[in-house]
């Protein structure tokens, strides 16, 4: 289980170089997007964070061919709540310990050029700086022949905390990076997650269709459920199988393991190991909701009797609600009939 949502997202979301070029290609300008040959693109190993701005940086390297020659192409992704001032510095950073690996690795070729994006989503401040040279001082071009002496690049940014749901839906991605990117960008917002969930619904049905739709979904999941409290997790899971009633094996699926992995060793972040009721509830939720989808609404009576049953009854519901064909045949209490 992670403890980094962000970074889990997004490496699923933009590891396979065809999500990551769509990605790229949209941030990029054209005339450098219709220079590389994006079937050449691959997915380099290896991280060069900080390891102590881990918790704020995620980084992918791919190779790539411009012009005919070998490429670079680094894709930041940057969480946190404010945009980080000096970020042009901490991206050459990185990008001179690209370069020092290619020198180990090739130390008789040529330096490749790295092409720097940054992928975030800051809830407030001043906006990114784009060039090394805005934050130095004083300004190198105010000096003549000054700024040919000092490291100047233009970074691509993409900021979809001001990206709105239709222009997310107008990008050239397949919809699990898509879905990715909407959840990036309102995952601080536990109201928005749980908002949003309607206009998403249709995206988490085609993910959960997707012939490899189950990793990419519970990922997806993974990252709602550590964004989210409890009992808002609950709701989001609820409303979405009441939208998408095909993804209810996969939330089903999830909920158990979540629960599974709840008992052996307690929810991340904090939560305390084997919440006996956080299970229960949990068991409760689903029950309800498959109650109300079998039988249409729950009168105050059914409701009452969900929320006092005791964990060997709830099992038991659980297990029948599949055959029984009415709430008298649910509920008796002799099992073997």
């Amino acid at each position: 289980m992670t403890t980094r949502p962000h970074d889990a997202l997004f490496r699923s979301a933009f590891e396979h170089p065809a999500d990551a070029a769509a990605e790229l290609r949209h941030v990029l300008p054209r005339e450098i997007g219709d220079a590389i040959d994006w079937s050449q693109l691959r997915l380099e190993p290896g991280s060069f964070v900080d390891p102590k701005l881990a918790d704020r940086h995620t980084d992918l390297l791919f190779s790539a061919t411009i012009d005919g020659g070998p490429a670079l192409v680094y894709l930041l992704f940057e969480h946190q709540s404010t945009a980080d001032a000096r970020m042009p510095l901490r991206m050459l950073v990185y990008m001179v310990r690209i370069w020092e690996r290619c020198t180990v690795d090739r130390p008789d070729e040529p330096l490749p050029p790295i092409i720097p994006v940054l992928l975030t989503h800051p809830a407030r401040g001043a906006p990114t700086p784009t060039r090394l040279h805005d934050i130095v001082r004083p300004a190198p071009a105010s000096i003549p022949g000054l700024a040919e002496r000092v490291p100047d690049f233009l970074l691509a940014i993409d900021d979809i905390s001001a990206a709105s749901d239709d222009e997310l839906r107008s990008r050239s991605l397949s919809v699990f990076p898509m879905l990715a990117l909407s959840l990036l960008r309102d995952g601080r917002d536990e109201h928005a997650l749980l908002a949003n969930l309607e206009t998403w619904a249709a995206a988490y049905a085609a993910v959960a269709a997707a012939p490899t739709g189950l990793h990419a979904f519970e990922r997806l999941m993974r990252y709602v459920e550590l964004r989210l409290s409890d009992e808002q997790f609950v709701r989001f899971r609820a409303r979405l199988i009441e939208l998408v009633p095909t993804t209810e094996a996969m939330v089903m699926r999830y909920s158990e393991r979540l629960i599974a992995e709840g008992e052996a060793k307690g929810r991340v972040e904090g939560r305390v190991e084997g919440r006996v009721e956080g299970r229960l509830e949990a068991q409760r939720d689903i029950l309800r909701t498959q109650l109300a989808r079998k039988f249409g609404p729950l009168d105050a009576s059914t409701l009452a009797r969900v929320e006092a049953a005791t964990p060997p009854e709830l099992d038991t519901w659980l297990e029948r609600i599949v055959l029984a064909d009415d709430l008298d045949g649910l509920f008796r209490a002799d099992p073997t009939h």
